[in-house]
């Protein structure tokens, strides 16, 4: 094979307008080509059009359906924010071009963009610096147990453990344990915080820090975390922010605020950008002052004529930790939406993400039977327990679900609820589509009493019905093509 390089047409000044082809300077083998014609079939451009139409509405998406998923939001993406973030002055600049001479034009909006967005959440925070690299939220949580253990070893202290509550996301255990630390797991009380005296109890000068979700999984704010902040600091431990359930305490509270030291937001939780199907995302970390060493590099810089550059003179960073800035076009729609806001907005979105989830959860209390139970932030998490007695388990509410076009939130998590069902209606929806969703659980409830059988079938109005995941899981069969 040879590289052949052509010129195409006219393009904007300063955008460099070569394509490459590749040419084979050896014919193909005969025993690779066919003998006799494709057997393709003869359709018309709308036959074409309408089939991979009905094929895309088999999807659940935000656009066509409900989706309560708790612990991970999928609210809706501002139309807006897709067509600015799509500017050809933002998808045409390459990560390689240079900062300054030459090209450097060309990447000075995108690195004023980085830059500010970088502030803004800095300012939403209460945090002093942040880093828009890690290119997920598990990734910015790895990134920033990175940064205290890089924090530690600077200060020579001997500390080999994290403490995280049992509600915790599993990525916080997993992203300690990368970072080379143990992890004690603190059980939560009846209220479902972590619990106060067993943490006090864990706690100790080997404490490199403790990982908190506030609120947490169970949509609880925890009262005492000025208390748990200030105990940890009493140790040199830091405080790390998991910032997976922020939509529910933006412009409302700041984690710098209540005494964290680290944070990661999950932009698509957060901020509303796309999310699914394994990426794209995009997890920012933010820092107190006495960690901003430690940040990954590079750092974007702003001199006093205006002009943005990358930073590589970092003696105590953790190094590298994605191969250029992120995922630059998710954080261009965060920054679109961010603007779009403004703090007023960010309170309101917050206040409505709240009243929603405390909404549904009122109006589901008598359904699952729960009377002691308070105000939740932004989701909620019950037990269905209950139905067992009718040989009915959460999994098939969550399949029946689907035959009544609503996406099933998530089920079996967190695992100290047995059961459980978690509820994260977003701030995107409207009263008529959550009094819609409440008439079909009581539904699904009704029939799991009367009909068990017709939710154990369940999903029928799908293509493929459901699956035995775990003979899946035990009888694996893979395959290559």
């Amino acid at each position: 094979m040879k590289l052949i390089y052509e010129k195409s047409s006219p393009g904007r000044p300063g955008v460099p307008t070569s394509s490459i082809k590749l040419s084979s300077t050896k014919e193909i083998s005969s025993e690779f080509l066919r003998s006799t014609p494709a057997e393709l079939p003869e359709v018309s451009e709308a036959e074409v059009v309408r089939h991979f139409t009905a094929l895309s509405r088999l999807n659940f998406s935000i656009d066509t359906h409900f989706y309560p998923l708790g612990s991970c939001t999928m609210k809706y993406n501002p139309k807006a924010c897709e067509a600015a973030a799509n500017i050809p002055e933002l998808t045409g600049v390459h990560p390689l071009w240079p900062q300054l001479h030459g090209g450097g034009l060309l990447t000075q909006g995108s690195l004023g963009l980085l830059y500010n967005m970088e502030h803004l959440l800095s300012e939403i925070t209460g945090l002093d610096e942040f880093t828009l690299q890690p290119m997920a939220g598990a990734h910015g949580e790895l990134t920033g147990v990175m940064m205290m253990a890089a924090y530690h070893k600077d200060r020579g202290n001997d500390k080999d453990h994290i403490i995280i509550p049992d509600s915790a996301h599993g990525t916080n255990p997993a992203s300690a344990q990368l970072a080379g630390y143990k992890v004690v797991t603190i059980p939560s009380d009846d209220k479902g915080m972590m619990d106060f005296d067993l943490f006090k109890a864990a706690l100790n000068d080997k404490t490199a820090g403790v990982m908190l979700t506030c609120p947490n999984t169970l949509g609880v704010f925890n009262t005492r975390i000025k208390e748990i902040c200030d105990a940890v600091h009493e140790v040199d431990g830091l405080m790390y922010y998991d910032g997976a359930n922020f939509n529910a305490i933006m412009g409302r509270y700041k984690p710098g605020d209540m005494g964290f030291d680290v944070c990661h937001l999950n932009l698509h939780k957060s901020f509303s950008t796309p999310h699914g199907g394994g990426g794209p995302a995009s997890g920012p970390v933010g820092v107190v002052d006495k960690l901003r060493p430690y940040l990954p590099i590079s750092r974007i810089t702003k001199t006093e004529d205006g002009i943005y550059s990358l930073n590589y003179d970092a003696p105590k960073s953790i190094g590298y930790i994605s191969p250029f800035y992120g995922n630059f076009g998710i954080v261009a729609r965060a920054y679109i939406y961010l603007l779009m806001l403004g703090r007023e907005g960010m309170l309101g979105t917050s206040n409505r993400a709240v009243l929603n989830a405390n909404y549904l959860q009122e109006k589901l209390r008598p359904l699952f039977g729960v009377e002691d139970r308070g105000r939740c932030m932004h989701e909620f998490v019950f037990s269905g327990s209950f139905l067992t007695q009718y040989g009915v388990h959460t999994i098939d509410l969550a399949k029946g679900m689907i035959d009544r076009d609503i996406h099933p939130p998530t089920v079996y998590f967190p695992l100290s609820v047995p059961e459980a069902i978690m509820i994260e209606p977003t701030e995107s929806e409207d009263r008529d589509v959550l009094d819609n969703f409440v008439s079909v659980m009581e539904e699904l409830v009704e029939l799991a009493k009367t009909d068990p059988d017709k939710l154990h079938e369940a999903p029928i109005t799908t293509p493929v019905g459901r699956l035995d995941e775990v003979k899946a899981a035990r009888d694996m069969r893979l395959s290559y093509t």
